[in-house]
């Protein structure tokens, strides 16, 4: 890192090796950057532990609702809902934002009638929320794990391009226990060695690289290497509310997710049928991207867009104002008791239940 504390060009580039192949050796990654393995592994050490750059692993089906979430607050409650909020495993995500909604939440949920209660008598009934607004998450077109820093060439994205990409999902009759305590193992650091992951879970080594590389061949773990996106050159994160009429929603939407500032686009129920979230070099560039998805798009209408003060959770990671890493909750799906089993890293893991959530 720079003597300013900002991410240089070499902790980009291994940053995005990791995208890439979360879990490929030190000497691969070092290759490709131009580094040995010893300073590859220190370098990604100190980003770690700085709390600047984490591997976060996470089932691919943790959920089979997933639900983006606004709520409006009392101004003098902000402060106590996102460190209450922001403990509970169902949200995994967690923003303050501008608008008349000044939290912005993802939620995952086991069905339904389990999502209509965590959000009306859970989420609804906190001293100092005054209204609740929810939509449905119908289809991801892009989240954050596959955003690249863009820093790589094309030889050497080719390089690492092939093994230990996310295959597509597949749907088994039920996961072995040990899955689980793998899966729940890998939550807060996904570049853990198989010797840790298998004394944490009690099994052997060879076992734990059989059934990961089996898990990550079938799509059934997806790993985001994410970074502190303010020391990266991306301070600023903006949410639209877009109504696609008309058929071509699909195409839309396809296209807005190739933007390469996009994190996340996803189709949602309600009359603004898609959800979409960039990350920006500065709050200059929000009128810019508007003006050009407008002029790609001319039949598209955005009804809302929102600037985020504050980044609280991310898929699970715990947050500071400095968009530090400084904690992780595993992730669960309501209606696991936010006030039980969601905790902190370190806690007692979440209850295994079915292997679609």
């Amino acid at each position: 890192m720079s003597a300013s504390g900002e991410l240089d060009e070499l902790d980009l580039a291994l940053i995005e090796s990791l995208q890439l192949r979360p879990r490929a050796s030190w000497a691969r990654i070092g290759s490709v950057i131009g580094i040995d393995a010893t300073t590859a592994a220190r370098r990604w050490r100190r980003l770690h532990e700085s709390g600047m750059a984490w591997m976060t692993a996470y089932p691919a089906q943790h959920a089979s609702v997933i639900s983006y979430v606004d709520l409006a607050c009392a101004p003098d409650s902000l402060e106590a809902l996102t460190r209450r909020i922001g403990s509970w495993g169902p949200v995994f995500s967690l923003e303050r934002t501008t608008g008349e909604h000044q939290l912005f939440l993802g939620v995952a949920a086991r069905d339904l009638p389990a999502l209509d209660d965590f959000v009306s008598r859970r989420l609804g009934g906190l001293p100092g929320v005054r209204s609740v607004r929810s939509s449905i998450c119908t289809q991801v077109h892009r989240e954050g794990s596959g955003w690249l820093v863009h820093t790589l060439n094309e030889r050497q994205r080719a390089h690492l391009a092939d093994g230990d990409r996310h295959g597509r999902a597949q749907t088994k009759a039920g996961p072995f226990e040990s899955d689980r305590r793998l899966l729940h193992a890998l939550g807060a650091d996904g570049r853990r060695g198989h010797a840790e992951l298998a004394r944490d879970c009690g099994l052997s080594d060879t076992t734990v690289r059989r059934r990961l590389r089996r898990m990550i061949g079938n799509g059934e773990v997806y790993f985001r290497c994410d970074l502190t996106q303010q020391l990266a050159g991306w301070p600023v994160i903006a949410t639209f509310r877009v109504a696609a009429p008309g058929p071509g929603a699909d195409a839309v939407a396809r296209s807005l997710a190739a933007l390469p500032e996009t994190r996340l686009c996803s189709s949602v129920t309600g009359p603004d049928n898609l959800l979409l979230s960039v990350w920006l070099r500065s709050h200059a560039d929000c009128p810019a991207l508007e003006e050009r998805i407008l002029r790609r798009h001319p039949g598209l209408r955005i009804s809302e867009r929102s600037i985020t003060l504050y980044s609280a959770k991310r898929m699970g990671r715990l947050l500071d104002r400095r968009g530090r890493a400084i904690g992780h909750v595993p992730l669960t799906a309501a209606p696991e008791d936010p006030a039980g089993t969601c905790g902190f890293e370190g806690g007692a893991p979440p209850p295994c239940t079915r292997p679609d959530i």
